[in-house]
């Protein structure tokens, strides 16, 4: 019966190896993955370790005491990771209880009385369903135009996708923009939660732009420029409200739709919603994070084209919070506090920049979550989070009352 605790022994250390990475930040990139991946899916090693703890338990009770031993060390290893995979599990009803005050806080305690019945409906109706990591966020039908060309500078075709319900209308858009460290990426990025979103009632327009190296700041910025033209340009071809639209972005691509959302822009937003995005492109050249899973620095002055000292005009330039002031749109910001590329005290200091001049602006804390949390849909931290940015949206671009 060697095998049979050898294979217990695996389990256990399977499941350890596993949930040991939703308390241990990756220190490279190629381990981002299982530090951004486990604590998504702890659910999911919650039930592996449980089992794993059970099926070691009824060992005791058939196996001669020499086994013993390694049984009583695979126990403790598939205990230890029971504990760590029932972090988020356990974090979240704070952490649930602290989004609606803030939520609350910043849009209204009646605020859900200002959105129709009609697109509440649509909505999830908790922040966290447990069989959604297991068989995943229903899709509903919607129409989908992909590559739609908007530019063409350098020689370098520009595309976007465009998202829209099945139903034909006119209604309120949402313009997102794709992450990768404005080195890579593409529209297509996204699309689940794109698809998930027009069907409630949106126009998506998924956009691209130049990356880095071969092209540096403000490149970036003004090939989302001529996105916003040609979105002004063709908003009745595609169904567009052009008085109701919100710009989100996520990591770079947040960082790039703060600018566009803050500055003078082709398209006024009405709102934006910021995805663990770069706020103080200079405060993050000089504050390295430990660990620094992407090498922040190097990023950054692949990004800029090099130091502070070298560019410092354009690092200011490049930096959302340098652009606050009054009068701007709604801001709903969503960071993980396990996040290492892009610490969440920078979404903390642009909140309070944005209150401070008397703006809207709520910011979500996740615990547990790391950087790009959003790329396992289905997840414990990106469930959450669509709870509350679709309601935020709903509430910008939705609502019938006008004075808030």
């Amino acid at each position: 019966m060697n095998w049979v605790v050898g294979l217990l022994l695996l389990l256990g250390i399977v499941g350890l190896g596993l949930s040991v990475w939703i308390v241990i930040p990756a220190p490279i990139f190629s381990l981002l993955p299982l530090s951004v991946g486990t604590p998504e899916i702890s659910p999911g090693l919650m039930v592996l370790n449980t089992i794993a703890i059970l099926l070691q338990i009824l060992a005791f009770q058939f196996l001669r005491a020499s086994s013993f031993r390694l049984l009583f060390l695979a126990l403790i290893f598939s205990t230890i990771a029971l504990l760590f995979s029932s972090i988020p599990v356990l974090q979240f009803p704070s952490a649930n209880h602290r989004a609606e005050q803030t939520i609350t806080r910043t849009l209204g305690q009646n605020y859900l009385q200002t959105i129709p019945i009609g697109i509440q409906s649509q909505w999830r109706s908790q922040p966290f369903q447990v069989l959604d990591i297991f068989r995943g966020i229903q899709e509903r039908p919607i129409r989908e135009d992909r590559s739609i060309p908007f530019a063409n500078p350098d020689g370098i075709p520009l595309v976007m996708n465009v998202y829209r319900p099945q139903k034909p209308g006119v209604y309120p858009a949402i313009v997102t923009i794709y992450g990768g460290a404005w080195q890579r990426g593409n529209p297509g990025q996204d699309a689940n939660f794109n698809r998930y979103i027009a069907a409630q009632g949106y126009v998506v327009w998924a956009i691209s732009y130049r990356h880095a190296p071969k092209y540096h700041f403000p490149t970036q910025i003004n090939d989302v420029r001529s996105a916003l033209e040609f979105i002004q340009i063709h908003a009745a071809e595609y169904e567009t409200d052009l008085n109701r639209i919100a710009f989100m972005g996520r990591s770079a691509g947040a960082q790039l739709a703060s600018l566009a959302a803050y500055r003078d822009s082709p398209i006024r937003a009405k709102a934006m919603v910021n995805y663990y995005g770069p706020v103080d492109l200079t405060a993050g050249y000089y504050n390295i994070p430990t660990p620094d899973p992407i090498g922040s620095r190097s990023t950054l002055v692949t990004f800029l084209g090099g130091s502070p000292e070298d560019y410092g005009d354009r690092y200011r330039q490049a930096s959302p919070i340098g652009t606050v002031k009054p009068g701007l749109p709604p801001t709903l910001l969503i960071y993980g506090d396990r996040d290492y590329i892009i610490r969440p005290q920078y979404g903390e200091h642009l909140t309070g920049a944005l209150q401070e001049t008397g703006n809207l602006a709520a910011m979500i804390r996740i615990p547990w979550a790391d950087h790009a949390f959003d790329a396992v849909f289905n997840g414990v931290s990106n469930q959450f989070a669509l709870y509350y940015t679709e309601r935020f949206l709903a509430w910008a671009l939705y609502r019938t009352d006008e004075t808030q």
